[in-house]
């Protein structure tokens, strides 16, 4: 197997809210939604998207671009884990590693979506997390988003790792990973070939109150990992490999974005799927803003998540400011 993804999957159930208030610093972070309280809020509509997820996400575009995927994953034993199989079958995508769980439901979010951007209520059902048996080392791990009980899993894998050298980890923290700190993750850390993550998450995770994007880069490598990919919104991505620091500019959006739901997912995915596929660092980093661009495009995570010879195409018709720059 080329490539197998680990973590939680969900249904995503979008609400297109038609009415709600933004509050944004000057610098347009730290923004809040708000609602009138103890009020009826109209909607416009509401889609339900099953299968998804941050390594569910990952899982769906290495099989796009033509990595033979599989994903190791819990569901449960009801009519939203079905939908989340079948759905995982459609994309190519290996399931022989998702555990269907009689008593516990398929985890289920709720998306609430106004203008381009989007809120999520979260909600990780408690799943027996364990490596499963019969799993046969793949040349690249995705790891990301797992639940609150999986903290010994974590020192299992790294344990597990150190016995599969061949073997590569890409780890991209979700939120109770991240909760857990980097003391705890430390061997995982010590295992990862590749950590990717937004800014804002970067600063979380190191905890020094740094914001300089260098600053942030050395960090992040000093857990550990080999590389370190940070994205930064419409500001580019970054990467640094111990020697070299670059940057790249967001592809442009032939629109506006409809939709921005698995935005991170598709560039970091993306990126490590091209890394998989042989491609140099300053050419896979290429890749991975373009599948972000055209996620935005679609609602929801994966329907915008496009194929290598689509990939191939946007590269050779870009703008000439769309490049690899060092940082």
């Amino acid at each position: 197997m080329d490539f197998i993804a680990i973590g939680d999957t969900t249904v995503d159930e979008f609400i297109r809210l038609k009415e709600a208030d933004v509050h944004c610093a000057l610098d347009r972070e730290n923004c809040t939604i708000s609602m009138a309280w103890g009020d009826k809020i109209p909607y416009e509509f509401s889609v339900l998207v099953p299968g998804v997820g941050n390594a569910a996400n990952a899982a769906v575009a290495a099989a796009r671009l033509g990595l033979r995927s599989a994903f190791v994953s819990n569901v449960g034993k009801d009519h939203y884990g079905e939908q989340a199989l079948a759905s995982f079958v459609r994309e190519g995508v290996d399931t022989r590693y998702v555990a269907v769980n009689d008593g516990i439901a398929t985890n289920h979010h709720y998306v609430l979506w106004y203008e381009a951007e989007r809120t999520i209520l979260i909600r990780h059902e408690a799943y027996p997390y364990v490596l499963p048996e019969g799993f046969e080392p793949p040349r690249w791990i995705y790891l990301s988003s797992a639940g609150e009980r999986s903290e010994a899993f974590h020192g299992a894998l790294a344990a597990w790792l150190a016995e599969h050298k061949e073997t590569k980890l890409a780890f991209q923290p979700g939120t109770f990973q991240m909760a857990m700190g980097k003391e705890k993750l430390a061997p995982l850390y010590a295992a990862t070939e590749l950590v990717a993550c937004n800014k804002e998450e970067a600063e979380r995770i190191l905890e020094t109150g740094e914001t300089d994007i260098r600053k942030l880069l050395e960090g992040m490598r000093a857990l550990g990992p080999k590389l370190v990919l940070i994205t930064d919104g419409p500001n580019g991505s970054y990467a640094y490999d111990g020697e070299r620091m670059f940057k790249v500019p967001m592809y442009p959006d032939p629109k506006p974005p409809f939709e921005r739901t698995g935005a991170g997912d598709a560039s970091t995915s993306t990126f490590v799927a091209a890394l998989a596929l042989g491609k140099p660092l300053e050419e896979a980093l290429l890749w991975g803003p373009v599948n972000s661009m055209s996620v935005v495009q679609e609602i929801g995570a994966q329907k915008g998540l496009l194929s290598r010879e689509q990939i191939e195409k946007y590269l050779s018709e870009a703008p000439e400011g769309y490049r690899v720059e060092p940082l």
